[in-house]
């Protein structure tokens, strides 16, 4: 038995008890390039990107101990580097060599035959030899006069490297021979990229001037030249499907395209991404182009229509700023919708990836946000604060609403259509007077999905008609509180509506007459509210970091909970209302108990989570956090395992869990110790107490229809017609009869009980009528019989055979028991333990159900 203390501390390591990371949504790629691979047997290209400490090729990698600064792949292997340590990695999870020797952080790989080259920011280029994980060669530059800023391995060059440099110039080496064979003079600006052009001794040189150098390394001979207007080249790709195209990326975002024959621009794809093109890679004699950028997307472009330009054909994307705001969607809890700070509405699937969509930026006029391009609209909406939606009638018309950042307007959006919706709500009163710094600041659809309620700044609320549009009224006489409106929140049923404002009051109004039937005065002014329909519950999160519960119903403040520090950013409630998950700029994430009053469960994350949603069916919390682009999945132990919630004291100290997909030491212990230990099979016990009633299991059809077996037999015309012979002294006793006459000196009746479960309907009934005396039976048998009963009824187990096989036996030999005086007596006493066991059974049901009409109807 572990002492008070000693649990505590065990705790403390595990962290938290319900929630325990389970992976991250909406990430897919940072400011690193992309690689390709191509899977000769599979005959397809998988895409390889980094996401902070991990890579993605859509099964993600098991996460590093730094952030990746540099991936490379060739057929077998992914490489990646994180700091000073460069490791490689089979099929995407396995860390199979690790190549430590750099003293600093390495920025460079490149993949080469039985050999991995990298180079560090100290300017050492070391040459390891895959396999055995040995350094095969060192060289070392001086960075005053060759700081090495790119790497390539010319095609068909044997075991030859070109190396560029930030001063401009490259360097032609023999790796086997450690030989410097050629050094070019350069352009005159930093190499930023080296790429292989499909022909034999041609290279493509990208440069920090914006200049592309076609030069041929042979001859030392530069066969073009392009210049991009939009800042040094980021990426170089060459198509190799017969057309002669380059294109190059840009810090902007942009693509140009080149003809090299025709030596000029042909094409420009603007605005591909909305930060620098990080990767470019047009896939081997295919007319596709992949793009990824520091914009959290991943974008496939195909060619083939005319003037040179790609068209997206399919794309991965998240948020390009972190989300501000988080919500499940639906209530199947496949979908959580997402706002960010980059402008946009997302939902993503908690399925696969393939389920996503982007409903886009919000604009005050779409049509010309599509002509001009949004990045130059000067009328794109700002971000999104907080939103509202509901799917009752989301396949009529809109069914989702938002608030924007310092703006008067909530605009709606249409899920299914995956675009912003048709009405932009303004109320009229600011029509002459638009320069008031008024903006809109709370939202709530109605559970029917057809009204909204919208709270501004100023301390107005108004209700519109999502179908239409229209203005439908507002609350209060002037207007519903003295300060900004901090929440709203509508009931089930459409009959209240619930408002808490910067006066420090929470108000409750008829939600169609609009008048006020309540006014609840809270300690400090409120920050959020969050309304359980199905409970009735209102929590309200205060300035002063602490939670107020509200009853609705009752009208009344039930539950204080505190320890929060710092602001509390978020809050969910769990489907039945029983939990309350807070998060706070202190870092945790607070779990409270509504029926008992308690804090139950606390954890620690590096970074503060800035909204939380917990899925309708309850398998999944999600949560946004401070600086970060993922969304993040915690699943709920509490549905697949035993979970004991004990209230946790005042000066509890919660642990540090790591965002799922993130590095945990503990992780991969956990993931040797399953593979070394044996799984053992949970067999389940005969009877999982005492004092229950357990079943036999047997089909139904073995013991529910025994009573029946007679009319089922005159019905049914398979059956001829037969009669009952007497054998007397003649008939053969069956198993099941000496079983029971040994049990009559034994007193042990499991042996004629399991010959009895082996039996089907019709032999049963054979074996019960050949107990009687006339059938070549004995009474002692019989009252054996019923001693065999008696034992079933006192064990609490077959309770269901037990009573068929009595119901059987009684139908065929009342008369002879009511007859014979030790039978009755026998039968007297199975009465007794049957009564007995009714009433047993008939108290636990009672139990139960005034437990649960208490847990029902009881007011917390």
């Amino acid at each position: 038995m572990l002492e008070p203390s000693m649990k505590m501390s065990a705790r403390r390591k595990e962290g938290s008890a319900i929630f325990s990371g389970f992976r991250a949504l909406g990430l897919y790629s940072n400011h690193l390039a992309h690689v390709v691979r191509f899977h000769k047997k599979h005959r397809e290209f998988y895409l390889v990107a980094a996401v902070g400490k991990s890579f993605h090729t859509y099964n993600v990698s098991n996460a590093l101990v730094e952030d990746i600064t540099c991936l490379a792949a060739d057929r077998m292997l992914v490489y990646a580097a994180h700091g000073k340590t460069v490791e490689a990695f089979a099929k995407n999870k396995e860390v199979v060599h690790t190549y430590p020797g750099h003293s600093a952080d390495v920025h460079l790989l490149l993949p080469f035959g039985d050999h991995l080259i990298s180079v560090d920011r100290d300017n050492a280029v070391i040459v390891w030899d895959v396999e055995s994980e040995e350094e095969y060669l060192r060289i070392s530059f001086d960075k005053v006069s060759f700081e090495v800023s790119a790497i390539m391995h010319p095609s068909t060059y044997l075991n030859k490297i070109l190396l560029g440099s930030s001063q401009g110039g490259l360097q032609l080496w023999n790796i086997k021979s450690n030989k410097l064979l050629f050094t070019f003079s350069g352009w005159g600006s930093a190499v930023t990229v080296l790429q292989q052009t499909p022909a034999v001794d041609v290279v493509g040189v990208g440069l920090a001037s914006g200049h592309v150098v076609i030069h041929n390394i042979k001859f030392d001979e530069t066969l073009m030249k392009f210049q991009q207007d939009w800042g040094p080249v980021t990426a170089l790709a060459f198509r190799t499907d017969g057309h002669p195209i380059m294109a190059a990326g840009s810090p902007v975002g942009h693509i140009g395209l080149w003809d090299l024959e025709e030596k000029k621009l042909v094409g420009q794809m603007r605005d591909a991404h909305s930060t620098a093109i990080a990767g470019l890679t047009f896939l081997l004699s295919e007319p596709l182009l992949i793009t990824n950028g520091a914009d959290n997307a991943i974008r496939v472009w195909i060619f083939d229509t005319a003037g040179g330009e790609g068209r997206l054909l399919r794309s991965r994307l998240g948020h390009g700023a972190p989300p501000t705001k988080i919500l499940h969607h639906g209530q199947n809890g496949q979908q959580v919708l997402s706002a960010g700070q980059d402008g946009t509405l997302q939902s993503f699937s908690t399925i696969h990836e393939k389920f996503n969509k982007s409903l886009g930026h919000g604009s005050i006029n779409k049509k010309k946000s599509k002509k001009k391009g949004l990045k130059y609209d000067a009328m794109k909406l700002p971000a999104i604060t907080t939103f509202a939606s509901e799917c009752a009638r989301q396949s009529d018309w809109d069914g989702i609403v938002a608030c924007h950042r310092g703006f008067l307007i909530a605009t709606t959006w249409n899920y299914q259509k995956g675009s912003m919706g048709a009405y932009k709500l303004e109320p009229k009163r600011f029509d002459r007077n638009r320069a008031l710094n008024v903006y809109a600041t709370a939202v709530d659809v109605s559970s029917c999905g057809n009204f909204v309620v919208v709270g501004l700044s100023s301390g107005h609320i108004d209700m519109y008609n999502i179908q239409s549009g229209i203005h439908r009224g507002y609350y209060g006489e002037e207007k519903a509180h003295d300060g900004p409106v901090r929440g709203v929140a509508l009931d089930g049923l459409n009959q209240l509506t619930l408002s808490a404002g910067g006066d420090r009051l929470l108000k409750i109004w008829k939600f169609k007459s609009f008048k006020l039937l309540h006014t609840v005065g809270l300690e400090a002014s409120p920050a959020s509210i969050l309304y359980h329909r199905d409970s009735g519950m209102l929590s309200i999160a205060l300035d002063d970091f602490t939670l107020n519960i509200v009853d609705i119903e009752t009208k009344r403040i039930v539950r204080k909970f505190l320890g929060h520090r710092s602001q509390i950013n978020d809050m969910t409630f769990s489907p039945d209302g029983r939990w309350l998950i807070s998060a706070s700029m202190d870092c945790t994430v607070r779990t409270w108990d509504l029926p008992s009053g308690c804090l139950v469960d606390c954890f620690l994350l590096d970074a503060a989570a800035v909204s939380l949603t917990m899925s309708p069916t309850g398998n999944f919390l999600a949560s946004s956090h401070v600086d970060d682009l993922g969304i993040y999945l915690w699943s709920n132990n509490t549905l697949c395992d035993l979970v004991s919630l004990r209230p946790l004291p005042a000066d509890y100290e919660p642990a540090v869990v790591t965002l799922p997909g993130t590095y945990d030491d503990d992780d991969e212990e956990l993931e040797e110790d399953m593979d070394t230990a044996e799984m053992s099979v949970y067999v389940s016990p005969e009877q999982l107490d005492q004092h229950l009633v357990t079943l036999s299991l047997l089909p139904d059809s073995r013991w529910k229809n025994l009573l029946n077996l007679d009319v089922i037999k005159v019905h049914n015309n398979v059956f001829l017609p037969s009669k009952v012979v007497n054998l007397g002294v003649l008939a053969q006793k069956s198993q099941f009869y000496l079983r029971l006459e040994d049990a009559l000196i034994s007193n042990n009746y499991s042996e004629p009980l399991r010959v009895l479960k082996e039996l089907g309907p019709s032999a049963i009934d054979t074996e019960l009528r050949s107990l009687a005396p006339d059938m070549g039976g004995d009474v002692a048998v019989m009252q054996s019989f019923l001693k065999l009963i008696s034992s079933m009824l006192d064990s609490k187990r077959d309770f269901d055979l037990a009573q068929a096989y009595l119901a059987l036996f009684l139908k065929l030999h009342l008369r002879l028991i009511s007859q014979e005086p030790r039978l009755m007596q026998e039968a007297t006493q199975v009465s007794a333990r049957l009564e007995e066991s009714w009433i047993g059974m008939q108290t636990l049901f009672n139990q139960s159900l005034c437990l649960l009409q208490y847990i029902k109807s009881a007011l917390l």
